[in-house]
């Protein structure tokens, strides 16, 4: 089978398409997921480069988002799961054509949702519900930074669906046009423009930090600073409650909602080359991995 492999730690165009042997004899709870569609998020970028040494192994294949149909099924895994499309999360893997997963981890898609719809329900849409849900409840106004990427879109609508003010701002922003301070910030930046940010929210609100595009900490802000990492969350929740987790995200997708823009597909074969000339905020890179 064809997968993605990066050999070491380094930049993600080094990774190499190669030929693997599929996947072996499965232990109990385990499937392989087929995969049909996958796409790329700076995540994958940061673990391929060794950033988070103490839980990645290499080699390794990216992708930590995509779909696919539960191919086969080892012991003591219901046969009425062959055949399903899922969302396998949890782990990289997603650039090959076969993923060996434990089936606990395969989050169903909804009949009527499309592949390619539900290929990018995971990292930006899921991360976006989750910190609505848990930093602006009774608030009133939200800053939300880096406003050209997905997430800040998928943000956007859905404060402004609770009915919250919602102002954002590119990177090149200089706190100029902004003439209030905010309950809440939404932070993927760091360095000095998410300083910025923190100083344009009230003495008692919050910065929830979720990213670092900038690849420079955070540093002090003078407020509160509440960190949200998706894996975290993911991993804490117990595995027969994962597809609740997935409930809005469905439901607002199934409404035309925190849709993601596709500006390019291509085949897995030919995703490092595409990765070269990408520029992720243009939109999304769907790569096209099996059918």
């Amino acid at each position: 089978m064809l997968a993605a492999i990066a050999e070491t730690p380094g930049p993600i165009d080094t990774v190499v398409i190669r030929d693997v042997p599929e996947p072996g004899e499965l232990r109990s709870g385990e499937v392989v997921v087929r995969m049909l569609v996958s796409t790329f998020n700076p995540s994958d970028a940061v673990t391929v480069s060794g950033a988070y040494a103490s839980r990645t192994t290499f080699p390794l294949v990216p992708g930590f988002e995509g779909v696919g149909i539960i191919d086969r099924i080892g012991p003591g895994v219901p046969t009425s799961a062959l055949g399903r499309r899922v969302l396998p999360i949890g782990s990289p893997g997603a650039w090959q054509e076969y993923k060996r997963i434990d089936h606990s981890w395969c989050i169903p898609v909804p009949d009527d949702i499309p592949t390619d719809v539900a290929c990018f329900a995971y990292i930006n849409p899921l991360t976006a519900s989750l910190m609505v849900e848990r930093f602006c409840d009774g608030i009133q106004s939200v800053l939300v930074d880096a406003a050209t990427t997905t997430i800040a879109s998928h943000l956007k609508t859905l404060l402004e669906q609770r009915g919250i003010e919602t102002v954002t701002v590119r990177r090149t922003w200089g706190t100029v046009g902004v003439d209030k301070q905010f309950d809440v910030a939404f932070d993927c930046v760091g360095g000095e423009m998410g300083r910025r940010v923190a100083k344009a929210v009230k003495p008692d609100g919050v910065v929830v930090h979720y990213g670092l595009l900038s690849g420079e900490p955070l540093g002090e802000t003078k407020r509160r600073v509440e960190m949200f990492r998706l894996r975290d969350v993911v991993h804490a929740c117990p595995r027969s409650e994962l597809p609740e987790l997935f409930a809005d995200v469905f439901s607002q997708l199934r409404a035309g909602r925190l849709r993601s823009r596709v500006v390019k597909e291509v085949d897995l074969r030919d995703v490092l080359a595409a990765l070269q000339e990408y520029q992720p905020r243009e939109g999304k890179l769907l790569i096209r991995i099996g059918h």
